[in-house]
């Protein structure tokens, strides 16, 4: 009875593992042909036939395309969050530390190459209010941190308003990835970020923290 007991128990555990695994799997290839071809471009078909898999399998663990797309982009967005922190608790110079968190969120999200930020708003307005509140709190949390390490460091400037500019840097960095604004076909998305990056941080550093942000903008791939 006992080695009954042992046997059922592995079997519920290797199920159960077995399960989220898969769950897993589908979850990082959705979220990668997402990045790629968009939110709502990507079909539920696209997905089973990039894994080899029945589309049955997928709605086992997904029961609706919505529910696969919420899971992706809270996915990405706890990616995101947690190399932001990251790179904070680093406490770099407050110039590095923007262009590196640039550097990481860029890499991680592919450049986003067919704006899925976009296409997220667009279709999956509901989904999308959700994600920009959690990206506001964290953003917010960071943004204000590294203004006022700025300031104390010399490297911004003292009257700066704080709250005001870590909102205005808010909509800046969202507002550039609406494709009506700005068409891919016209600005590509490193050139949106290295020019928002640049015109946020002239406006607030000292002629100290502008020398630091020449070395960055002379670095640029645009340059």
């Amino acid at each position: 009875m006992e080695t009954f007991f042992v046997y059922q128990v592995s079997l519920q555990y290797f199920r159960r593992k077995f399960t989220i695994n898969v769950r897993e799997k589908i979850l990082t290839k959705a979220v990668e042909l997402f990045l790629n071809f968009g939110f709502k471009s990507v079909t539920m078909d696209d997905i089973a036939t990039e894994m080899g898999i029945s589309k049955k399998t997928i709605y086992a663990h997904f029961s609706t395309k919505t529910k696969l797309v919420e899971s992706a982009a809270l996915h990405i967005f706890d990616i995101i969050s947690t190399g932001i922190n990251c790179i904070s608790a680093k406490k770099l110079n407050v110039i590095e530390e923007t262009f590196e968190i640039k550097n990481f969120a860029m890499k991680h999200l592919n450049n986003e190459r067919s704006s899925p930020q976009f296409q997220l708003n667009k279709y999956y307005p509901k989904i999308a209010t959700i994600l920009k509140n959690k990206q506001f709190e964290v953003m917010q949390g960071c943004v204000v941190e590294n203004l006022n390490r700025g300031i104390e460091s010399e490297i911004y400037r003292k009257d700066i308003p704080v709250s005001f500019i870590s909102r205005i840097y808010f909509i800046g960095i969202t507002g550039i990835k609406d494709n009506d604004l700005f068409p891919t076909e016209e600005f590509s998305t490193t050139e949106l970020m290295e020019n928002y990056l640049e015109y946020h941080l002239r406006a607030i550093v000292t002629e100290q923290g502008l020398k630091t942000l020449n070395q960055f903008i002379n670095k640029s791939p645009l340059k």
